[in-house]
């Protein structure tokens, strides 16, 4: 059975009435190395994807090889048969109509076929569905996100079924043909490589905003990132604007940009950063809210400083903004790697007051690591993707999910 969450865009997190528990539940299974970067739930799986290539049930009484892929029951935590053979790691997943889910990263074959990059995999037993034939020319896939029968993707590429496009494209969901008219010229002249790191839809798909190494999009100014009205046809770019990210951070930087997630409203969506750098009027390692609303220029409503520490990943839920990273410290503007006055200790996690950006009390801490690369929320709870293995003082392989009570 595919639930309405097969449908819904990635990154329009499900609404949660409240904060969820800092006790994570005890039956998710475990990654045993690498990472995980990627989570989609399709109908009562979970899908997972990363860099690794061995995974353990909850108790560890049963291991096995399930390389960069693989599935759990989402209430249960059994670990499903769905078991693609790929040749390279998973950075994206978008759940799909019909019990599948796409899948984007830097693999080249998935079960013997040449998919570079995109594939649509039949979750129930991880076939490929030779019918959607979209593939990119090189470089990657790093974001996916499903609406309506049409999939967008970004990432480092330059052509995608044979046509020029650079670093975001839109397909058909069931053929994977190229939309044609959907293309922005994104570019970054200053740079030797465009990319798009993370892209979110709007609840009802009529925005979208993508961040990454850009500093033009259709010819205009747009430092970082950009909105897109995709709501006409053909797709065109919103006066929205911001120059908030217009200052640099450490040298080496293409781009400090992460991740980005709308609210369930659609009214608002959250930036996180890396960069190496701190200050109180840097963007650098912080997490920002932005309204939706009114074109031209556009301020954060509020900014959360870490101190110096990178967050990688955010979900909206409305009662909570929850982020993920190897940051030490929240609400620490004041702090360059040590707690500056006001600051609160948030190992790896925390839990932001939508309105104000403030940390919440929530607190259950995991090890740092490289940080958090993937959160979801769920009816059941939000699950966690890293690359360490302690999470709430407990030990869970690079997955975990803290449930809703």
């Amino acid at each position: 059975m595919v639930s309405v969450l097969a449908t819904a865009p990635a990154h329009a997190d499900f609404p949660q009435p409240r904060v969820v528990s800092p006790n994570p539940v005890n039956w998710t299974p475990n990654v045993l190395d690498g990472d995980v970067r990627a989570v989609a739930v399709v109908g009562d799986a979970v899908v997972v994807g990363g860099d690794f290539h061995r995974v353990g049930d909850a108790g560890m009484d049963r291991q096995g090889q399930r390389p960069y892929l693989f599935a759990f029951d989402r209430r249960t935590g059994a670990v499903l048969p769905f078991a693609p053979i790929l040749d390279g790691p998973v950075n994206a997943l978008a759940a799909g109509p019909d019990g599948t889910v796409y899948a984007g990263g830097t693999f080249g074959y998935v079960n013997g076929y040449a998919r570079r990059g995109l594939a649509r995999l039949r979750v129930s037993d991880g076939a490929l569905n030779t019918g959607f034939g979209a593939t990119i020319s090189d470089g990657d896939v790093r974001t996916l996100a499903y609406h309506r029968g049409e999939l967008y993707l970004g990432g480092s590429f330059r052509g995608v079924h044979g046509y020029a496009r650079t670093a975001l494209a839109r397909v058909d969901g069931e053929s994977g043909a190229l939309d044609r008219g959907f293309n922005l010229h994104l570019a970054a002249p200053e740079l030797n490589r465009t990319k798009v790191e993370d892209l979110a839809l709007s609840p009802d798909g009529r925005r979208l905003v993508v961040i990454g190494a850009l500093s033009r999009v259709n010819g205009w100014i747009r430092a970082q990132i950009a909105m897109i009205n995709t709501g006409v046809r053909p797709a065109q770019l919103s006066t929205w604007y911001t120059d908030a990210y217009t200052k640099a951070c450490r040298a080496g930087f293409d781009t400090y940009l992460r991740g980005v997630d709308f609210a369930p409203s659609g009214n608002y969506f959250v930036v996180v950063t890396t960069g190496r750098l701190t200050g109180k009027d840097l963007m650098c390692d912080t997490a920002a809210r932005f309204e939706v609303g009114g074109g031209g220029a556009h301020w954060p409503t509020w900014v959360n400083h870490t101190g110096g520490d990178s967050l990688y990943s955010v979900s909206v839920t409305g009662s909570a903004v929850y982020v993920g990273g190897h940051q030490r410290w929240m609400n620490n503007p004041f702090g360059s790697e040590f707690a500056g006055p006001g600051a609160v200790p948030r190992p790896g996690i925390a839990a932001l007051d939508p309105r104000n950006g403030r940390a919440l009390a929530w607190n259950p801490t995991r090890s740092r690591g490289v940080g958090v690369r993937v959160m979801v929320a769920t009816p059941e709870g939000l699950l966690i993707g890293s690359d360490t293995d302690r999470l709430g003082h407990e030990y869970h392989g690079r997955i975990g999910m803290f449930p809703l009570r």
